[in-house]
């Protein structure tokens, strides 16, 4: 089961020292700055595939400097585990550092600045958009082999971040406890006290925040009218129902979490992992409310391992990446190209969730505006 983009619960000095560095585990005690980053200085200033030549150039670039620092990717997030280990297959030389995968986007913007100068750092991102437009300082301009491929709408015009995939925001729930839910106001039922998880504050959170939108939508909100999401979540707040407490696997294999905001491609995976315990996971999408959004891929600009950052971000993009997320239930962004290319497994997609209604969508400055709004208001009206 996936293990949800949690908000922080924890200081960040001690989320650093016992998850970041421990997954890491290659920056010394007085910080200092990598040998990686020092020696690898071409690497770190290359903006496209053309900068180091060829791919294989590249890739023994990469294999040199042997370590890759990734952070919040779940494997049963969008099937990460399995690109994870592909990419460990295709680059045996590159060892995969793995950090703090329940992450939220602004935990792994944090890591970022907290690790900054060490081998702990991560090297790349996988963070919403609302995190991705408005950190751009933090990032370094990359445009992958793939990039005349992906519309101009979903990726930062020099390469900043690139939209990776998508789902489609839904609830989910544990349908054997609780029965069927048909629309958002049922939710403020008694039956419901103390379990609806919304995964995050939603100004933190990526998928938090179009959860809220979602829950917006449903309550007659639109990307430029916010108040009825919130009023829904005070009253949900205000019945006893909704949580803050993290979603992990086991507040949802325990009942703890027994409703969650989240994407398709993770109420996927609860669903088979709780069927072979006797849980029914049901969950809905709704069509007037089908919130699309892509977490994004970005390099950190002082990556300790900047050209396997760069590899990983090329590996991302090809086909053989693309259809391992699309199998974890996600769209990825190169579907359409590859449908077109023919190399697209049929086979997978036939069995993904798809669109029923007009999505919901918003641009970089939708997300930027609604993602200020939020700051301003979440904490004051539901609390910390």
């Amino acid at each position: 089961m996936s293990s949800l983009r949690k908000i922080m619960t924890v200081s960040i000095a001690a989320l650093l020292s016992v998850s970041s560095l421990a997954a890491c585990g290659t920056a010394s005690a007085s910080g200092t700055t990598s040998s990686s980053t020092s020696s690898n200085a071409e690497a770190s200033t290359a903006t496209s595939l053309s900068d180091f030549g060829s791919m294989s150039a590249l890739e023994k670039a990469a294999e040199a400097e042997g370590s890759l620092n990734v952070i919040a990717l779940p494997h049963d997030w969008s099937n990460y585990g399995e690109v994870i280990a592909a990419f460990k297959k295709k680059y045996p030389k590159i060892k995969v550092n793995e950090a703090n995968p329940n992450a939220s986007s602004k935990e792994e913007i944090d890591a970022i600045k907290t690790n900054a100068g060490t081998d702990a750092a991560p090297d790349t991102v996988d963070v919403g958009l609302a995190v991705a437009a408005t950190r751009t300082k933090y990032f370094a301009p990359y445009k992958v082999k793939a990039w005349s491929s992906i519309d101009s709408s979903l990726k930062e015009k020099s390469g900043l971040y690139t939209a990776g995939y998508t789902g489609i925001m839904s609830v989910g729930w544990n349908k054997t406890k609780y029965g069927s839910i048909t629309k958002l106001s049922d939710l403020l039922k008694s039956k419901f006290a103390g379990t609806v998880a919304l995964n995050g504050k939603p100004a933190e959170a990526g998928a938090a925040f179009n959860g809220f939108l979602m829950a917006n939508a449903l309550s007659g909100g639109t990307l430029t009218n916010l108040k009825p999401g919130l009023a829904f979540f005070k009253k949900l707040e205000t019945a006893g129902n909704l949580t803050q407490v993290d979603v992990t696997d086991a507040t949802i294999d325990s009942g703890q979490t027994g409703v969650v905001f989240d994407w398709t491609y993770n109420q996927e995976s609860y669903q088979k992992s709780l069927k072979a315990k006797g849980i029914d996971w049901e969950y809905k999408t709704f069509p007037k409310a089908q919130v699309v959004s892509y977490y994004n891929q970005a390099i950190n600009k002082q990556a300790p391992h900047p050209a396997a950052a760069r590899l990983w971000e090329e590996f991302l993009y090809s086909a053989q990446a693309q259809n391992l997320w699309l199998k974890g239930g996600s769209t990825p962004v190169l579907l359409t190209q590859m449908k077109k290319d023919g190399t697209v497994n049929k086979t997978i997609l036939a069995d993904q969730p798809q669109l029923t209604g007009k999505a919901i969508s918003y641009t970089n400055d939708d997300s930027t505006r609604i993602t200020t709004w939020l700051q301003n208001n979440w904490d004051k009206t539901i609390g910390n």
